[in-house]
């Protein structure tokens, strides 16, 4: 199995690259160990000193870390964790898909926002090793969270949000307002 390392618009973040498929179907992120306690390679990537975030995306495992731990250090011990794990790792893991069952009662303006974030934005955050869900929409202000690297990425805040809002404005209403939800 290879690994190749790529960085990421956000410092923090490094996109672990394997050649062979870590989530076969969907996304996930891990914003915490409880959450990863079920997927082992995940639960051993966060027993990593300086480990904040993990987000797993077909072949992809994006880390984010905490900013006092240097990527030095932290890089090859990942590497190390994910080679002695990705044998017994399962890429067809199941968990509940709440955005699925979301996306089945959404009203049709909310499934046209969806639409266009789904072709014109979430392919370019994935490929930084993040995403982006939808909180709300009401009364033309859309409410956004950042998944994976791009939830501590300090672009996030001002390109990727202005890019967003500016597509939203062309391809569905000039009028619309986009905010970051607040941190949960």
């Amino acid at each position: 199995m290879d690994i190749s390392i790529q960085p990421t618009p956000n410092p923090n973040a490094l996109k672990f690259i394997l050649s062979q498929d870590v989530k076969v179907e969907g996304k996930t992120s891990f914003k915490n160990p409880n959450q990863a306690k079920d997927v082992p390679m995940a639960a051993a990537l966060f027993d990593l000193r300086g480990v904040d975030q993990i987000h797993f995306f077909q072949n992809v495992i994006t880390v984010s870390k905490f900013s006092f731990e240097p990527w030095d250090s932290l890089e090859p011990s990942v590497s190390t964790t994910i080679e002695n794990m990705i044998e017994d790792h399962d890429p067809n893991f199941k968990e509940h898909d709440p955005e699925k069952e979301r996306r089945k009662n959404l009203p049709a303006d909310l499934l046209q926002i969806e639409e266009i974030l789904d072709r014109r934005i979430r392919p370019g955050l994935q490929g930084d090793g993040g995403d982006l869900a939808v909180v709300s929409y009401n009364e033309n202000v859309l409410i956004v969270r950042y998944q994976g690297a791009c939830g501590t990425c300090p672009s996030a805040t001002t390109g990727t949000l202005e890019a967003i809002r500016s597509i939203l404005r062309d391809e569905y209403d000039p009028e619309i307002e986009v905010y970051i939800a607040p941190e949960e």
